[in-house]
């Protein structure tokens, strides 16, 4: 929605990407579950600042938020869902770009320990952000 909202006041935000879309990919032979959206993305700072942070809490975020009279219509804005992605997936690979940066890629084994590069190989979004799920065993049962 924010890149949607963003491109009524500024049409050339949707010129690295024109088309707003949300894919879901199941991949059996790698055990990967794979969700892509055209979105406004992440920058580099974000993604460290809000999927590399376990500690940051989104729940205290979000009730900061609403104290200070926002919307309660910001829920799922603060990222307190992201981690539930280590109840079905040993690993997460986020991939991100965003208008206002290069393209990078997130990564980590839920461990506490991540780490971010340039993505120089991969697949050019455009604009959005990509995420695969490498499932646990246990839960192959999703694809």
């Amino acid at each position: 929605d924010k890149i949607r909202y963003q491109s009524l006041t500024d049409k050339s935000v949707l010129d690295s990407q024109p088309e707003m879309f949300i894919h879901l990919v199941p991949d059996k032979s790698n055990n990967s579950l794979t969700i892509i959206d055209s979105g406004i993305a992440m920058t580099k700072a974000d993604m460290v600042n809000n999927l590399g942070t376990i500690a940051q809490s989104g729940t205290k975020a979000f009730m900061e938020a609403v104290q200070a009279g926002a919307d309660v219509s910001m829920i799922g804005q603060f990222g307190v869902g992201f981690y539930s992605a280590y109840l079905v997936a040993d690993k997460v690979i986020v991939t991100s770009k965003n208008n206002d940066d290069e393209q990078y890629v997130w990564e980590s084994s839920a461990g506490g320990s991540f780490t971010v590069r340039r993505d120089t190989s991969g697949e050019d979004l455009g604009r959005g952000t990509k995420i695969q799920l490498f499932l646990k065993e246990d839960q192959l049962e999703f694809l």
